[in-house]
């Protein structure tokens, strides 16, 4: 039997890669968006949605920013322009902004994490970044300890009004 071809969905706007422990590994004080410096080809296979950005980083080369470690695969749809899948990207942001972000590194020990990659309305490609701080152990157990306490009470809550006891 032969199979029919899958069928591939491209993201025009919404998010494409989402790094869902930077908000569980650090305490976010501050959030940023970025624009993200692409060639053509990186940006339809992020349009594929299959990047991932749970290891990278962003950080300071020759005073601007750039997000280290984020991997978007090659596109595979003929385009002949292949790219270093774990290359260095540039980010956009204002002089100033940078310059502010940069001294809050140097100076409080703080992180710059990506938490997303997403495209506007307008369908282009941005990052919204994290400030923040590396959460201790304790904090991260808080937070498991949490999530399953409201998770345990929407159940309780939802069986009481069934009248299921």
């Amino acid at each position: 039997m032969a199979q029919k071809p899958r069928k591939t969905t491209m993201i025009s706007h919404g998010i494409a890669a989402q790094n869902r422990k930077g908000r569980f590994n650090y305490a976010i004080k501050e959030t940023i968006e970025a624009g993200l410096v692409l060639k053509g080809a990186e940006v339809k296979s992020l349009r594929l949605g299959r990047a991932m950005i749970t290891e990278a980083y962003a950080g300071e080369r020759d005073g601007e920013l750039w997000l280290f470690n984020s991997y978007i695969p090659e596109y595979q749809g003929g385009v002949l322009s292949r790219f270093e899948t774990r290359a260095p990207r540039k980010l956009l942001m204002q002089r100033k902004q940078i310059q502010k972000y940069l001294g809050a590194i140097a100076k409080d020990g703080a992180t710059l994490v990506p938490l997303d990659i997403h495209f506007n309305p307008r369908g282009v490609a941005k990052v919204t970044l994290g400030l923040g701080e590396g959460k201790k152990n304790v904090d991260k157990r808080h937070a498991i300890a949490e999530r399953d306490w409201q998770r345990d009470k929407a159940r309780l809550l939802r069986d009481k009004g069934r009248g299921d006891y």
